[in-house]
């Protein structure tokens, strides 16, 4: 029997674990169960996707270089372009070169690991995306998020991006559907149950 296992390395808010569940359940809804140890999963090319931490936590064990995004927080839904290699790429099959995806972080992969793969970016984010090996791939944007969920991420987050200036009003304003985005976590099962 295959397995595929999630890694959590924190919870959401109180109140979305209440109403929606916590990040585990919303990956479970849009896949099965996702990860282990990284640097021995891309030796043991173990398929991997890490989501937002857990593409920090790649670039990082592969070494890449992780902080604080320069520019601050990236909250609500946004829009996402693949470079050339993330068109040709499986995690992203059948999803169209732009295309929006739910984002909320402050830190960021700030410096690709070397032989890493490009695979992602926007205006604010320049690695939404990479991969490292042939089987491990890293996310800064939600896929599991749905937009239910978002618009609950910056209704909770509404005093602290205020305080820092944002106008959370129009944020939650502008938050949409992004199903191209849940298509990365079908992608990866697709390619889990292929090569296991």
């Amino acid at each position: 029997m295959k397995s595929l296992y999630i890694i959590k390395a924190g919870s959401t808010f109180a109140t979305e674990v209440e109403r929606l569940g916590d990040f585990e359940e919303w990956v479970r809804r849009g896949l099965v169960d996702v990860a282990y140890p990284v640097a021995a999963l891309i030796a043991a090319r173990v398929p991997f996707l890490g989501i937002c931490y857990g593409h920090q936590l790649l670039g990082r064990a592969a070494g890449g270089e992780v902080g604080y995004h320069p520019r601050g927080r990236e909250v609500g839904t946004v829009s996402i372009e693949l470079t050339p290699e993330g068109q040709r790429d499986p995690l992203f099959k059948g999803i169209p070169a732009r295309f929006v995806a739910h984002a909320t972080h402050a830190q960021s992969l700030l410096r690709l690991p070397d032989g890493a793969v490009h695979l992602a970016f926007n205006g604010f984010e320049s690695h939404h995306a990479f991969r490292v090996g042939e089987s491990a791939w890293g996310v800064q944007f939600h896929p599991e998020y749905t937009r239910e969920i978002m618009q609950t991420y910056v209704s909770d987050e509404i005093a602290g991006l205020e305080a820092a200036g944002e106008d959370a009003g129009a944020l939650r304003e502008v938050v949409s559907d992004a199903p191209f985005a849940g298509r990365v976590l079908t992608n990866f099962a697709s390619f889990v149950s292929r090569t296991l």
